[in-house]
C-alpha cells in the first residue's frame, strides 16, 4: 500500500494502471476492523443514477457496516435499484439542493466510526476503499484521494480542468500551507469524530475543497493516497467548469478571510442543522 503524507511531495503519474486492490489487502483491512471493532459508513449522494449503481454497490467490501444512499428526489428508480443491489442499504432523503447538501445529510445520518465518501456515477472505485480505511487505521485523521500521485490518474479531466485544479492547489499551498497534490476531488474518508472540527457550508461541488482546506486548517493529520478517477459510466455529469470553478475560488477566499473554529469546539452549526433536519424527517415518516 502506498501512502503519502501531504507534507511530503510525491512522484506523479497520469496514466491508467490496474487499480484492482488485491483481495489480500481487503482481507487484512477487514481483519483489522474486526479486531478494533471499528465500523464503516459509506455515504453516496445520488440523483437519477439507476443505470450506474450496478457498477458501484456490488464493488463495496462486504465488511462495510452501512451504506447510506442520499437520494436527491430521483425519478428513474434509483432507490429500487439500490435496494435490490444492497438489501440493507439505508435510503435518506436529501435535505436541500446540491452535492454539499447531500453530503451533510449523509454525514448526519451516518453511525459508523469511519465515513467514506463515494460517487454514484462509477467514477470513484469502491475497490479502493481498503486503501483509504487502511490509512486511517494507521493513524491518519483524514484521508483524501489524489489523482496526481504515483499510482493515481484520471480519464475524466480535460486539460483546462487540470490546469484549474493545479492553480487552486497552489493557491491553497500559499495561503494555508501543506502540499496537496489534488484539491478538487471528492473521494475522501475520515473518522466521524473530526466532523465537529469542520463547518461544511457549501452546497455544490465546492464542498470537497472546503473539507480539504478545513482539515488542513484544523491541524488534522491529513494523508493523500493515490486514486483513479474514471469517466461516469452512463449519463452526463453535472459539473460545470466555469460556475463550479468560481464557487471553488470563492470558497478558498472565504476560508482565508474567516476565523477558523478551534479544535475543541462543540458540534458545528452546519452539521448540527443537518442532523436535526434528518431527525425531523425521520420523525415525520414515523
Amino acid at each position: 500500500m502506498t501512502i503519502h503524507d501531504y507534507n511530503v511531495p510525491a512522484p506523479r503519474i497520469n496514466q491508467r494502471i490496474d487499480r484492482a486492490v488485491p483481495r489480500r489487502a481487503e482481507q487484512i483491512v477487514g481483519s483489522m476492523l474486526t479486531q478494533s471493532r471499528q465500523t464503516i459508513s459509506v455515504v453516496i449522494p445520488a440523483m437519477n443514477e439507476a443505470e450506474n449503481l450496478p457498477y458501484v454497490l456490488p464493488r463495496i467490501p462486504a465488511w462495510v457496516h452501512e451504506v447510506i444512499l442520499v437520494d436527491g428526489n430521483s425519478t428513474d428508480g434509483t432507490v429500487a435499484v439500490a435496494r435490490e443491489l444492497w438489501p440493507s442499504i439505508r435510503i435518506v432523503r436529501q435535505q436541500g439542493r446540491g452535492k454539499g447538501a447531500a453530503l451533510r445529510t449523509g454525514f448526519a445520518a451516518a453511525t459508523g466510526d469511519i465515513i467514506v465518501m463515494l460517487d454514484a456515477d462509477g467514477s470513484t472505485d469502491p475497490a479502493e476503499i481498503p486503501i483509504f480505511v487502511g490509512a486511517l487505521l494507521a493513524g491518519a485523521d483524514f484521508v483524501k484521494g489524489s489523482r496526481f500521485l504515483q499510482g493515481g490518474g484520471t480519464s475524466d479531466m480535460p486539460l483546462h480542468r487540470k490546469l484549474g485544479n493545479w492553480g487552486f492547489a497552489m493557491g491553497v499551498r500559499v495561503l494555508f500551507g501543506g502540499i496537496y497534490s489534488d484539491l478538487c476531488y471528492g473521494y475522501n474518508a475520515f473518522w466521524r469524530r473530526v466532523l465537529p472540527h469542520m463547518e461544511l457550508y457549501g452546497d455544490g461541488f465546492e464542498i470537497e475543497t472546503i473539507m480539504n482546506v478545513q482539515a488542513l486548517r484544523s491541524g488534522l493529520k491529513v494523508v493523500e493516497v493515490p486514486s483513479f478517477e474514471a469517466e461516469r459510466v452512463h449519463g452526463v455529469g453535472r459539473l460545470r467548469t466555469i460556475p463550479d470553478g468560481w464557487r471553488v475560488l470563492k470558497a478558498i477566499v472565504r476560508e482565508r478571510l474567516r476565523t477558523h473554529p478551534q479544535l475543541e469546539q462543540a458540534e458545528t452549526t452546519s452539521v448540527r442543522q443537518a442532523r436535526e433536519a434528518y431527525e425531523r424527517a425521520v420523525g415525520e415518516r414515523i
